[in-house]
């Protein structure tokens, strides 16, 4: 059974950086891709950033482009969140998808596996 595994999360200061990651356990092909999502408390679950099944082709959202990337050991099954000059607004649970196919989407309903999340807050 696959399950996705969060880490990295924690408090961080205003224009710092922090490394999320997401294990793929018991993941045995790579034929998927994944994705970071963000829910902060009152607000829908907003796209961050997704990578194709190879790592070749990537999907930023709006609000992370130029601030986040995201990439792929595919060797480890593990994905991660790159995010520099964060702001306050950056605060929220960071949650790990995996898609039905190989092509990076900005589409929720095109996941299906989800991880508990990580938290991230951001002090100003």
């Amino acid at each position: 059974q696959v399950q996705l595994v969060e880490s990295g999360g924690g408090s961080v200061e205003a224009g710092g950086s922090l490394r999320l990651s997401c294990l793929a356990s018991g993941r045995t092909d790579r034929r998927y891709a994944m994705a970071w999502f963000r829910q902060s408390p009152g607000k829908e679950r907003e796209f961050v950033a997704a990578i194709g099944w190879s790592g070749a082709s990537t999907r930023i959202g709006d609000a992370a482009k130029g601030r986040f990337s995201v990439s792929r050991d595919t060797g480890k099954n593990t994905i991660f969140l790159h995010m520099s000059s964060v702001k306050p607004e950056d605060t929220a649970i960071y949650y790990c998808a995996e898609a039905f196919g190989g092509s990076p989407s900005e589409d929720f309903f095109e996941y299906n596996l989800w991880g508990r999340g990580t938290p991230v807050t951001v002090s100003s």
